[in-house]
């Protein structure tokens, strides 16, 4: 640890919280980060996983009123979350250092394309939530789409609430809002619970995770506060060029 690497870290956290807040996709900026500096690839995501953490959980919280209506589907996919969560951990610590490294610059190739196409995919599931009734859908197609989606969040995780609010549109029916609230609670179990088994994997890089702590609490005031001046589509635009860039960079390394 040295002072420019906290400057660094601190910097990239606080421009992630900002990037959260506003359009999502702030991993894109801070996971590169790490390892730019030379922590791990494996390392550096799993010291991300958690310091997201705190993120979720405010978010969650603050959508629980939204649940109304789909008590028993949140019952369901909070512990399919959470078994995701896990298993995509046990995935990622399975996977190995050089492996894992070489799936980096397509991970964040796949989570660019999601960004990409947020803007569209939010479109498509008003319309969709608009034009159907509240039909029950098949609650095992339900339990495995997210479940695949949380192994995925527990892996990597950027992008992860873009999957999940897609798998929901297309297995659910219902309004955005709810979907979104449940989207939300889902995102938070796969975190929380890779974030908790990562504690005990010897690989969290501790100070790091310290100093996103502060930034991404930092960067996502900001970013409510600059919430009405900045475009969402404006930031998303600069953080798919920014994912395409550092993608490219891991694979010419």
């Amino acid at each position: 640890m040295t002072i420019v690497k906290v400057i660094l870290v601190g910097l990239a956290a606080v421009a992630g919280g900002a990037v959260n807040a506003l359009a999502g996709g702030g991993t894109l900026i801070t996971f590169p980060m790490l390892t730019a500096i030379g922590i791990p690839a494996v390392s550096a995501n799993i010291t991300n996983t958690v310091a997201l953490c705190p993120g979720y959980l405010s978010g969650t919280f603050a959508q629980l009123k939204d649940l109304r209506g789909y008590e028993r589907q949140a019952w369901l996919l909070a512990p399919t979350g959470v078994a995701g969560g896990i298993a995509g951990g046990i995935l990622l610590l399975k996977t190995g250092e050089q492996a894992f490294r070489f799936l980096i610059p397509y991970l964040i190739l796949f989570a660019t394309g999601l960004m990409a196409i947020q803007a569209p995919l939010r479109s498509w599931i008003i319309q969709r939530s608009q034009s159907q009734g509240s039909k029950t859908s098949q609650e095992i197609g339900v339990v495995l789409s997210v479940g695949l989606a949380s192994v995925y969040g527990g892996y990597f995780g950027a992008g992860l609430s873009v999957i999940v609010i897609a798998v929901l549109a297309l297995v659910l029916e219902g309004e955005l809002t709810r979907l979104n609230a449940l989207k939300q609670l889902v995102a938070f179990c796969v975190n929380l619970a890779a974030a908790i088994f990562f504690l005990f994997s010897g690989k969290v890089v501790w100070w790091a995770l310290a100093v996103m702590a502060v930034g991404a609490l930092v960067g996502g005031n900001l970013g409510g506060r600059l919430a009405g001046r900045i475009k969402p589509a404006l930031l998303r635009a600069i953080v798919v060029a920014v994912g395409l860039v550092v993608a490219l960079i891991y694979f010419w390394r």
